[in-house]
């Protein structure tokens, strides 16, 4: 009986634990910092909320390190908000900014196709000089209608396949192509500039194998894969933050995992960016033959 009631008490701790940690982060900035949950130093900063104009940071003789992609990337204003980051924000603080600077020019609820259509990348793409370098994560929102609504899917894989469809709120036309052909484009344009391109897979959501697994859903043979097949056939460097991210996360268990995302299962809290953020200058190092490793901080 007295296990029993121990038992109630332990359980009951913990739910009221729960509830109030939930009611904190509410009324906080953020759900959880990365100083909180992973030892790291929180490197928000509103200073860094507006990228400015594509190459507004160049100085002579110092590279550029171009950030484009998604809300995973740059969220909202980039100031947290509404609770969300993207680790956009947070890259630059591995990054020796004397040798290099940084630039995140990445949008909420773009796709590797939209970032192009609505002119995004054009002036990304005119700043970059020789020598920059441009990080380029897209596949959360490829999926969905070809050309109703927001219309912003890409056609599935990394062929040279597209389609002609008639967009529902302009009437026009337009040639969509394949996931893999847009990311293929973003390396050829970079390239084309003397610069370096490095795709990265998407991160992952926070979504388990299944319900009582621990482990994280991976992107391996989707996105994720076309990702990696657009850079091998382009000869660029590829991280696959998607694998990266996930391995960390299986090993941190689902409760804290929680505390990485903020509001839904894609989008990412203080803590989750800054975990991402760490990850991409981990996968960076690992690159071979790519100087931009020389300008992690050690």
């Amino acid at each position: 009986m007295k296990a029993l009631k121990l038992c109630f008490i332990v359980a009951f701790t913990l739910f009221a634990m729960t509830i109030s940690a939930q009611e904190k982060a509410k009324t906080t900035k953020t759900q959880i910092t990365g100083e909180d949950l992973l030892g790291l130093k929180s490197g928000a900063d509103p200073k860094k909320a507006n990228a400015g104009v594509a190459g507004s940071s160049i100085k002579k003789g110092r590279p550029v390190v171009f950030i484009i992609g998604d809300s995973t990337v740059k969220n909202g204003k980039d100031n947290g908000s509404n609770h969300q980051w993207g680790w956009g924000h947070f890259f630059a603080d591995y990054i020796d900014t004397t040798k290099v600077s940084v630039e995140n020019h990445a949008l909420g609820g773009r796709s590797s196709r939209t970032f192009i259509t609505e002119g995004l990348w054009d002036k990304v793409l005119s700043a970059v000089k020789p020598g920059d370098y441009v990080l380029i994560q897209f596949g959360h929102n490829d999926s969905g209608s070809l050309n109703m609504g927001r219309a912003r899917a890409s056609l599935k894989g990394y062929a040279d396949n597209d389609t002609t469809v008639v967009m529902e709120l302009t009437g026009k036309e337009e040639t969509v192509h394949s996931f893999g052909w847009y990311m293929r484009k973003y390396a050829k344009d970079v390239k084309a500039k003397k610069a370096t391109p490095i795709l990265l897979s998407h991160i992952p959501r926070n979504m388990f194998t299944s319900k009582d697994s621990v482990a994280v859903i991976r992107n391996s043979d989707g996105f994720g894969l076309w990702t990696k097949e657009a850079a091998t056939m382009e000869k660029v460097p590829y991280i696959d933050l998607n694998k990266l991210i996930a391995d960390k996360l299986d090993k941190m268990g689902k409760d804290a995992i929680q505390t990485l995302y903020y509001g839904d299962h894609t989008h990412t809290s203080e803590a989750g960016a800054i975990l991402n953020a760490q990850t991409v200058a981990e996968g960076i190092r690992e690159l071979k033959n790519c100087k931009l490793k020389d300008a992690l901080k050690k």
